[in-house]
């Protein structure tokens, strides 16, 4: 069973209950909407603590309520209370922007599974039918969390969220203990943390647009610069960043510069998805001249054969450090990190603590040299 709280009062006295209990760890888990808007809009957070009986004791919160960010941000902040979560980054993204806060400390189901022989990126059910053998309903996952009154069936889903995560985090830690990895573990979801505490865009985004990679390097600036743009103003208007500019467009308008404004106006009105009210913005950003900073990003790299080849050594390695520790090398090392690596950019924060422990000694001789700083 679930009780639903739509008062912060009654949330409050909630939480000041569980505290006065001494309750050191809390079940956490969020339902959003993302799809019309660049932040997530926080709909529902689940709240579970271990009961008296078997049963947990389930908090539905309605965060659509005034005030109830508020009332929540205490235990969101607890140090004393390790948040229970699986997949968290979404979440904590919503919670900082719902509720002011990101939850910490914080314990990953999904992230102590793959380090633990489960799997990597194993979803909630999965990993419960995996470590209890008990199978969820998946019924409401693409729901409309934002209605109200919500549905029994919703709401029954959403607490199911949060039932199994104890026991999920009794077994994982026990086995992240028995392994020696529970610091792993520690450093990456601090890390996490860390990420949605300081939420910024990428000041390298055309990095992502691997089909510009034939571009020369003013038209790789220009992306930069058009993409730079669009981020920004998915924050202030907290809309998707393709509503603003699909990657398509900003390639074409990056690629070569229109001769005037009215050829320019004329490619917009061919592109179906063009952002027709921000042309006059978007000319001055195209048109303008480059700058020597905005000509020094990072190229996106032409892979030449003898790149292919060194990224493949360069996954063999990785795929051998992770056989022998029976880990997923998705987990250990991503493709992209090791393209960075290739480009003698230097190990990439991600990379760095466990990671870099496990792995330089097997890459550093296949690398080439950091350029100085």
């Amino acid at each position: 069973m679930y009780d639903w709280i739509d008062s912060p009062d009654a949330l409050r006295a909630r939480l000041q209950a569980w505290q006065a209990r001494g309750v050191d760890r809390v079940a956490l888990d969020t339902e959003f909407i993302r799809e019309r808007t660049y932040y997530p809009q926080l709909a529902l957070v689940q709240l579970a603590v271990s009961g008296g009986d078997p049963a947990p004791e389930i908090l539905l919160v309605d965060t659509l309520v005034p005030g109830m960010g508020d009332a929540l941000r205490p235990l969101l902040l607890d140090p004393a209370v390790t948040k229970l979560m699986h997949s968290a980054s979404e979440d904590l993204q919503a919670l900082a922007r719902g509720a002011g806060a990101v939850p910490a400390p914080l314990f990953d189901t999904q992230v102590a599974a793959a380090m633990t022989g489960y799997g990597a990126g194993l979803g909630y059910q999965k990993l419960v039918e995996a470590v209890t053998g008990t199978q969820l309903e998946k019924g409401e996952t693409r729901s409309d969390w934002l209605r109200r009154p919500l549905s029994e069936s919703q709401m029954r889903y959403a607490a199911e969220d949060v039932v199994h995560l104890h026991e999920l985090h009794d077994v994982l830690r026990a086995k992240l203990r028995e392994l020696g990895r529970e610091a792993w573990l520690a450093e990456d979801t601090e890390r996490a943390v860390g990420n949605a505490r300081n939420d910024v865009d990428d000041p390298h985004p055309h990095l992502a647009l691997r089909n510009a990679e034939r571009f020369d390097v003013p038209a790789q600036a220009r992306l930069c610069r058009l993409l730079r743009w669009r981020d920004a103003q998915a924050r202030v208007l907290d809309r998707p960043r393709s509503w603003l500019l699909d990657n398509d467009l900003a390639a074409i308008l990056a690629r070569r510069v229109p001769a005037d404004f009215d050829e320019f106006s004329g490619l917009l009105d061919r592109h179906p998805k063009a952002p027709r009210k921000a042309r006059g913005e978007l000319w001055k950003i195209v048109s303008a001249p480059l700058t020597e900073q905005e000509l020094a990003i990072p190229p996106i790299r032409v892979a030449e054969s003898g790149d292919k080849q060194a990224l493949k050594d360069l996954q063999q390695e990785v795929a051998g450090v992770a056989a022998g520790l029976s880990l997923p090398e998705g987990l250990l090392c991503s493709r992209r990190h090791l393209e960075r690596l290739l480009e003698g950019r230097g190990w990439p924060n991600a990379l760095e603590g466990w990671r870099r422990g496990l792995l330089e000694a097997a890459l550093a001789p296949k690398l080439p040299p950091a350029p100085p700083a």
